[in-house]
């Protein structure tokens, strides 16, 4: 029994690294990932929401942006926050 239970666990373990790493490998590599897919298209809703006019090149910026802190510091606000604060200087938003 412990057997069968060590090997699930080892399991569950070594499917959860591959997830952790297939994450990585999609925000930091993939320029077209479902990451950057979301990304997009949240930045074109804030920005119309904020009555301020879309601008791809802005989004894209912002998108790499997030996926590199994303990637550094693990951690989606921590990614966002710096992100947006780089726009708006950058940009002057």
């Amino acid at each position: 029994m412990r057997s069968a239970a060590t090997k699930i666990l080892v399991l569950i373990t070594f499917h959860l690294l591959l997830g952790y790493l297939n994450i990585e490998t999609l925000a930091g590599k993939n320029k077209n990932s479902i990451i950057n897919l979301f990304c997009i298209q949240n930045f074109k809703e804030e920005m119309l929401k904020a009555n301020i006019s879309y601008e791809e090149i802005i989004a894209k910026e912002t998108c790499d942006c997030y996926l590199k802190e994303f990637v550094k510091t693990n951690s989606h606000q921590k990614a966002i926050n710096t992100c947006k604060l780089e726009t708006k200087k950058k940009f002057n938003l």
